[in-house]
């Protein structure tokens, strides 16, 4: 990987990027991606997505933790020869095995009784829906991804560049590991897939342990709304538990939203 980066980095004209450096893992091996030096303009991100098919390098904007700035992008925090291959993973399995960890007893902790734990995922309760019927797009995928990237510039980010084919897809490259408590970036990645081609997601930003996207294609009723919150819940329960509470709540949050945010505690 280390070399197809490199050959991709060096084919850019000059001028191209701002100053920056390949970063090396934590746990050894090749530099899985390119960092800017400081934070970018999202007119950079912008500028390198709309070449990505020209270059292959997918774009990122990249942050930290806010107080220590250099986690995990820049002080190479990150496990990619530990982290598996998309290709490995189903995601329909994966968001049912999830959902049932998620709904069901938990010995360990005695914060929520199963009747709580129902009321949160109400409708369904402890039942997987399956997967959301595919979105109607409203419009290029790129648009609403350069839009958000706009959006997330209000904050100082800095760009990284990874060889891969699509977005979903540089986060497994990466090794990021922000889900680390819950899943294997590989299994995350499989599930990103899924929403590229039945959402039209594109990965946009990641942090610590957070991750954003836009989309193009978002649930636009209150049926469809509550069986992506339901896939968002299986991924990420964080969101619902310590956000809006219950899935109701969060499937009005996202109804017609063209962007998607996850953190991992």
């Amino acid at each position: 990987m280390t070399a197809k980066l490199i050959r991709l980095l060096d084919s850019l004209a000059p001028g191209t990027l701002p100053p920056g450096r390949t970063v090396e893992p934590e746990d050894g091996g090749p530099p899985p991606y390119w960092l800017s030096d400081a934070p970018v303009d999202p007119e950079v991100w912008v500028r390198m997505r709309s070449r990505h098919r020209q270059t292959g390098l997918w774009p990122l904007l990249l942050s930290g933790l806010p107080r220590e700035e250099g986690r995990p992008w820049a002080d190479g925090e990150v496990y990619p020869a530990g982290t598996s291959s998309p290709d490995q993973h189903d995601p329909a399995e994966l968001l049912a095995r999830w959902w049932d960890a998620s709904t069901g007893t938990d010995d360990d902790d005695d914060t929520l009784s199963s009747a709580d734990r129902a009321a949160v995922t109400a409708p369904f309760r402890q039942t997987w829906p399956g997967l959301a019927e595919p979105g109607d797009s409203a419009g290029p995928a790129a648009h609403f991804g350069d839009q958000y990237a706009e959006f997330l510039g209000s904050e100082p980010a800095r760009l990284g560049l990874v060889a891969a084919t699509r977005g979903a897809d540089a986060l497994a490259v990466t090794g990021w590991s922000g889900p680390a408590n819950y899943h294997d970036t590989g299994e995350v990645a499989a599930v990103v897939r899924s929403w590229e081609e039945r959402f039209g997601a594109r990965v946009v930003g990641v942090g610590f342990s957070t991750l954003y996207l836009s989309v193009a294609a978002p649930p636009t009723t209150p049926r469809d709304a509550l069986r992506v919150a339901a896939e968002h819940f299986a991924l990420c329960p964080d969101n619902v538990w310590q956000g809006a509470n219950t899935l109701t709540a969060y499937a009005e949050q996202i109804l017609g939203m063209n962007s998607w945010s996850f953190w991992w505690d």
